[in-house]
């Protein structure tokens, strides 16, 4: 590819749920150990790509600056990689909340490293891509592979998985939840037993982080108990979103017309493949 081919384009960065979340040990550094699955959701961010004489990020950059957000810090990292003069102009159209533990700006970043990799002709493997990746977030690896996985160490050692896809009914309360808020709390469990891989996680898996947010943050508390009542649910990551499955998505319409006033609600599906993976043929 040479400068003269690349051509503006939008690439979906698509939001995640972790099926399961299991706190097995702490590291000296801090970083918890963990086991987790990953599936992809068909709601997805948006970033639109253009050729451009520097690196410019606009759009929504959840509160911070254009240096500090992770889109940037992600094309800046892989900028070193590339021999080509030439910037990009990165557009972000967010439709995944922040703070809710649904993977935004981590696969926001992967997204940029995936689209850029191609675009500024670096020839990184997918491999090298994720060892740049997870310096900027543990979960960054998952997005940029592209597959639902079997996580464990800090989340970054990834095994494919092929789930059920079902259609999921995602709520958010009107709160948005910090993660090393969670991972600091003294009453989080961490010692959860190693569990051997497979691919049901609502039987007899769990999320560890979820007492800890239901007892700092009522509004996650009450959603939870609302959605219970039309299918087993369960927090994402650090929260604060929660998500339960249907067989159909009349099933997931019918519960999405009773949801609570103060929450954003999404009836979207699960997918093992991401939407990324039909850019990059």
């Amino acid at each position: 590819m040479t400068n003269q081919t690349w051509r503006k384009q939008t690439w979906p960065a698509p939001a995640k749920i972790n099926l399961f979340l299991h706190i097995v040990g702490q590291r000296a550094d801090g970083y918890h150990l963990l086991q987790t699955a990953f599936q992809f959701l068909t709601l997805a961010d948006e970033l639109t790509f253009s050729p451009a004489d520097t690196l410019q990020v606009e759009g929504d950059l959840s509160g911070v600056t254009m240096e500090q957000n992770l889109v940037y810090r992600a094309a800046s990292t892989l900028k070193q990689h590339s021999t080509i003069a030439q910037g990009c102009h990165i557009a972000i159209k967010k439709r995944i909340p922040d703070g809710a533990g649904l993977g935004g700006g981590s696969s926001d970043a992967a997204t940029t490293l995936l689209a850029l990799n191609k675009y500024w002709q670096c020839h990184l493997s997918l491999q090298q891509l994720c060892e740049i990746g997870v310096k900027l977030g543990a979960d960054i690896p998952v997005f940029i592979q592209g597959h639902a996985a079997w996580a464990e160490g800090i989340g970054e050692k990834l095994t494919p998985i092929s789930p059920p896809e079902p259609y999921y009914l995602v709520a958010v309360p009107d709160v948005k939840i910090a993660t090393p808020e969670i991972f600091t709390d003294k009453s989080l469990t961490r010692d959860s037993p190693l569990r051997k891989m497979h691919t049901t996680f609502f039987e007899d898996c769990r999320n560890d982080c979820e007492p800890v947010a239901r007892r700092r943050y009522p509004q996650v508390d009450n959603l939870l108990n609302w959605l219970n009542q039309f299918a087993p649910a369960r927090m994402t990551g650090t929260g604060s979103a929660i998500f339960a499955p249907f067989e159909s998505e009349a099933d997931a319409l019918h519960a999405f017309d009773a949801k609570p006033d103060q929450c954003q609600a999404f009836v979207t599906k699960g997918k093992n493949l991401s939407q990324t993976v039909d850019f990059l043929k």
